[in-house]
């Protein structure tokens, strides 16, 4: 007999087929108060879960005996409780590397469109108010040749250097947890201290896990740090920046402006004070958010989830 998985996500057909080879699929396309019940009925003998954004922990796990393998559909697992899980025996995988190139092309578009306000301008020439030549108070800032600070120089932080060095010869600096020899061989970038990459920066990119040490990892002070002229892009999770402080450093003009690709809560609320900025650039969490790479994603994950079903070492196993 085939061992059961359920797949509580949407994702193509393909995916679905090269899983059914090997197991039974239990499909929810998403999970709501009407499907819920349900999924919980069928996680009572499930070997494999498959998807994204579902919180695993003690209370999911202890309906879950014969649980084996939680695959995410993300690069990210703050979702996964994985003290409860290694406790329990069931292995945790996610999908890394397969996204980096088109986060970093959000979040350059992010720094583009921050910078030249293209966002605004759009709906400037949109709204008709185009009627004659461009004004100075509808400049922008250069993105060339500036000083571009990462924190975080993983995979997708270096994928994000790679544009900025090659494409606009930028300045790269960079904080992480370790050294990162290969960018700083290949472009150019130097290690700091956390103060030093927020004096020095025309542009601050998070690009952090959520960990406990990394929420409000960005707060007052470190908009305080920051340049007046600086533009401060998160892509990472929306609980590394302390939201408030954000708000009052682009209502304060402590900062130029801001890129977002995540919130504190997600789908933001619509009185949040951050949707009437016109010095921000709003995203809905879409950094790798392509036909292309959910795809490649979505099998990334499915192969995990074979490979462990199977007895083998997944090639995405996330240890703790």
């Amino acid at each position: 007999m085939k061992p059961k998985i359920i797949v509580y996500k949407k994702v193509d057909k393909k995916v679905l087929e090269f899983i059914s080879e090997t197991c039974k699929v239990i499909y929810f396309e998403k999970l709501d108060s009407e499907s819920y019940p349900v999924f919980l009925e069928e996680l009572k003998d499930a070997q494999g879960l498959l998807g994204s954004g579902l919180k695993v922990d003690k209370e999911l796990l202890d309906q879950a005996p014969h649980l084996k393998i939680v695959c995410n559909i993300a690069v990210g697992y703050d979702n996964l409780d994985l003290t409860a899980l290694t406790k329990s025996g069931i292995m945790a995988t996610n999908t890394p590397d397969v996204l980096n190139d088109t986060v970093a092309d959000t979040i350059m578009g992010l720094i583009l469109s921050t910078a030249r306000r293209i966002p605004e301008l759009d709906q400037w020439v949109k709204n008709g108010q185009w009627e004659s030549g461009l004004e100075e108070k509808w400049f922008g800032v250069d993105v060339h040749h500036k000083v571009l600070g990462i924190i975080g120089m993983g995979g997708i932080g270096s994928a994000v250097a790679k544009r900025a060095h090659f494409g606009f010869d930028m300045e790269i600096l960079y904080h992480n947890r370790s050294r990162n020899e290969g960018a700083e061989e290949t472009y150019g970038a130097t290690y700091c201290s956390m103060e030093e990459l927020l004096r020095k920066s025309d542009y601050v990119c998070l690009m952090t896990p959520l960990t406990p040490e990394t929420v409000n990892l960005i707060g007052k002070r470190e908009f305080e740090l920051m340049k007046e002229s600086a533009i401060f892009i998160n892509a990472s999770r929306g609980k590394t920046v302390d939201e408030e402080a954000l708000i009052e450093a682009l209502q304060n003009g402590r900062i130029y402006g801001a890129g977002l690709d995540v919130f504190v809560q997600e789908p933001v609320q619509k009185e949040n004070p951050l949707l009437s900025m016109k010095n921000l650039v709003t995203l809905p969490h879409i950094g790798s958010a392509t036909h292309e790479t959910r795809f490649k994603m979505a099998m990334t994950a499915a192969t995990n989830l074979v490979k462990g079903i199977q007895g083998e070492m997944p090639p995405n196993l996330i240890k703790k």
